[in-house]
């Protein structure tokens, strides 16, 4: 992993102290509140990246002249960004990703590319173990747990090995707490875009446009650490507005450096360039599944009602109906690997 890199994500042993008090909210909802809340998208974006930076609510949209001159800087490094010093994606990767689009690829055969890579075979097993799969017999080969997970269940164990030690920057004033909080929407906006882009999209290509479509926001959150002022103030939420299309745009350099399939990168060139409504059926879908994955953070941290719904036209993509089962599907999929993990 290149120098230039870890200094941006925040790769380090110690998080440095915070520069300002902590975050305070919007007051917490009773745990299993499931009352009814139309959230707009504004509101809804401003307070998931206020939770995702730590930050507390702060009614000024407007950024001040400090603002704006740290905004400045942020561009500046973010188009000079050096894609090559992006990490590389595992060797193993691209051939295990080819094979697993392939219908004649055997058991035996993924199980030899995996093992060529511990960490992903402890992943395999741990996954094949877990509830989900939970068989008669245990699990006794990595091929028994190739079989047993199958392609798609496969592809999301590949692709969770591979993003989340991206996203889970673990230092920093804003990167300790960043990490853990992009990851959670990482996993939640890949299962909607894959839920919402059925039958008009790969589910894999769904999946990992999710997964990875917060990469760059990483690198922002570590490059605003860097580069804030301790006296800044809790920031504008205009200021959070810019930040978040910076990393947009950031994961877009992202995708291309890691030559990912052309329609993931066609999504995120749309979510770079904020095109509404977007042309594409995985661009709609990745646009919808950001704001359910989001709503669906903050209600799992009791800062929206567990029955809060986003309103605006990202979510006018899809009818209501599909709306409301994929808001169920994030709440009864994500409540069920909570209780696993207990």
């Amino acid at each position: 992993m290149g120098r230039l890199w870890r200094w941006i994500l925040g790769y380090s042993d110690t998080a440095p102290t915070a520069r300002t008090s902590p975050a305070t909210f919007a007051p917490p909802v009773p745990a299993g509140s499931d009352a009814h809340e139309s959230v707009p998208l504004d509101l809804l974006d401003e307070r998931f990246h206020r939770f995702v930076l730590g930050l507390p609510d702060y009614a000024v949209a407007e950024p001040s002249l400090q603002e704006r001159t740290l905004l400045r800087r942020l561009q500046l490094h973010s188009v000079q960004f050096d894609v090559r010093s992006l990490p590389r994606l595992p060797t193993v990767l691209p051939q295990l990703l080819r094979s697993l689009k392939a219908d004649n690829v055997g058991g035996a055969q993924l199980a030899k590319l995996i093992g060529r890579d511990p960490v992903l075979v402890g992943e395999v097993m741990r996954v094949s173990r877990s509830i989900y799969y939970r068989t008669l017999h245990p699990i006794q080969s990595l091929q028994h747990a190739v079989v047993l997970l199958g392609q798609d269940g496969l592809r999301r164990v590949v692709t969770m090995h591979v993003m989340k030690p991206i996203l889970h920057a673990s230092a920093g004033m804003f990167g300790h707490v960043a990490g853990q909080r992009l990851w959670e929407h990482a996993e939640r906006c890949a299962h909607a875009c894959a839920f919402l882009g059925k039958p008009n999209c790969d589910p894999f290509e769904a999946y990992l446009a999710g997964i990875v479509c917060n990469t760059g926001t990483g690198a922002v959150v570590r490059l605003l650490d860097q580069e804030a002022p301790a006296e800044i103030g809790p920031l504008s939420g205009q200021f959070l507005a810019a930040c978040a299309r910076l990393g947009a745009q950031v994961s877009l350099k992202a995708a291309r450096h890691w030559e990912l399939p052309g329609n993931v990168q066609g999504a995120l060139e749309e979510r770079a360039d904020g095109r509404e409504p977007p042309a594409t059926a995985l661009g709609r879908a990745l646009a919808c599944a950001d704001t359910l994955a989001m709503t669906r953070v903050l209600c799992d941290h009791g800062l929206l009602p567990n029955g809060a719904s986003p309103v605006g036209a990202q979510c006018g993509f899809f009818p209501e109906p599909v709306m409301e089962r994929c808001q169920q599907d994030l709440r009864r999929h994500f409540r069920d690997a909570e209780a696993q993990a207990d």
